[in-house]
């Protein structure tokens, strides 16, 4: 059974503040939770169904606090509308990644976001750096939480395997050297499927209402540009940044490879 203080914990968790202040994140349904687990992330709290409790080990190594609760609990507890099993509070992994530096994008490529807004796009997003092998993503100081609930969530457990590292991203960029190709996606690109493309670098994705900032576009290099299809038909105004990232990465997985 679970306590009135344990929830009101818990719920505390959707603010940043609260987050931080404890440097512990929620998250939630057997996939993701196991998959933190295995990545070898610690657990402070499993809240889960007798279920799910009889079929995990108990993760002594960590000696996290285990409550079995009712579906119904869960269901008060839970940031979802439909929980699923069990709910994890986790310890913030070390955030104090050492940033990418000139010599490792000679070699790698990772992604950069600018300002992106939307718990959902950015989940989707470090779901699709996980897909295509990206372990880095670089975000501006105005990006949204990666570990917010909603966005924990919608990394479907890409959150365990995916560095995300926030910074003044303008200052970082201006700190590279010149020969690092910093691509972007923009309205006086090159069609992305004809451009010759490097398989290192940074991709840079920009916000959702207004793209990539004036600071930091200047500081973008290469410029890309998804085109519509046939180009003389009206279409959208824009992408989905999420879809655009997809795009754009697979791309450069395809070329590249």
């Amino acid at each position: 059974m679970i306590s009135k203080n344990q929830q009101k914990y818990i719920s505390s968790l959707e603010q940043k503040k609260n987050r931080k202040k404890d440097n512990v994140f929620v998250a939630e349904g057997f996939k993701i939770v196991e998959e933190l687990l295995n990545a070898g992330y610690k657990p402070k709290m499993i809240v889960a169904c007798e279920e799910w409790m009889r079929q995990h080990p108990t993760p002594n190594t960590h000696h996290p606090i285990l409550i079995t609760v009712t579906e119904e609990e869960l269901r008060k507890t839970s940031f979802l509308q439909h929980p699923q099993q069990v709910l994890g509070v986790f310890d913030m992994p070390n955030t104090q990644y050492l940033m990418p530096d000139t010599q490792w994008l000679r070699q790698n490529l990772c992604i950069a976001l600018d300002g992106v807004q939307d718990p959902g796009n950015l989940g989707t997003i470090i779901r699709i750096a996980d897909w295509f092998g990206i372990d880095t993503i670089i975000c501006s100081q105005t990006t949204a939480d990666a570990y917010a609930p909603k966005v924990v969530q919608a990394t479907m457990g890409s959150i365990a395997r995916v560095k995300v590292i926030y910074t003044d991203l303008v200052e970082y960029l201006k700190g590279l050297d010149k020969d690092i190709p910093i691509y972007g996606t923009l309205l006086d690109g090159e069609n992305i499927y004809s451009k010759q493309l490097t398989p290192n670098g940074i991709i840079v994705m920009g916000n959702e209402g207004n793209g990539i900032s004036p600071a930091v576009r200047e500081l973008v290099n290469s410029h890309l540009l998804i085109p519509s299809y046939p180009p003389d038909r009206p279409s959208a105004e824009s992408l989905n940044v999420a879809i655009a990232t997809a795009i754009t990465v697979a791309e450069f997985r395809r070329i590249t490879k």
